[in-house]
């Protein structure tokens, strides 16, 4: 996990794109009925708009907010210390998943009169993807990733 303010943004910035590309990719497979090779590059019109967008949110609000939340959930030196990551990625998309659906569905739906069912649905339809591929693939993959970068330096006797 990261140690220093550096490591918060290079780890912020790797979960950002591995998450918001991946759901855009989710979002317009959902839009246009399945999944086909172009989804995967058309994702990367969106993911310049919502990956900043994305980074702001989880930096400066939900990072903190989950991190708070997760501490009153799990005591990490009575408990294995991997179930406060679980809780950490669980708050996260319990924050992110909400509030990324609004930011979608103000820039890329016209939801008109029906913007609050549009928005709820769009989170609805998002929220479990979200969740499962932050805690599958997402988490896992990013952690690894991020191990690998800052690998602290073994010193040789």
């Amino acid at each position: 996990m990261p140690k220093t303010k550096f490591q918060e943004i290079v780890f912020t910035i790797l979960m950002v794109f591995v998450m918001v590309y991946a759901m855009i990719c989710y979002n317009i497979a959902l839009n246009i009925g399945g999944l086909d090779s172009s989804v995967f590059l058309s994702a990367f019109h969106e993911l310049i708009i919502m990956a900043p967008v994305a980074f702001i949110l989880d930096f400066f609000l939900v990072g903190h907010m989950a991190k708070r939340a997760a501490f009153r959930i799990v005591d990490p030196r009575k408990e294995n210390p991997f179930h406060l990551i679980l809780a950490i990625s669980a708050v996260s998309v319990m924050w992110m998943c909400p509030l990324m659906s609004l930011v979608a569905t103000i820039l890329f739906k016209n939801a008109g009169s029906e913007f609050i069912a549009v928005w709820l649905q769009t989170t609805v339809f998002n929220f479990p993807m979200a969740f499962f591929w932050q805690m599958c693939y997402a988490g896992p993959f990013v952690r690894f990733l991020f191990r690998q970068i800052f690998r602290e330096k073994e010193t040789v006797s």
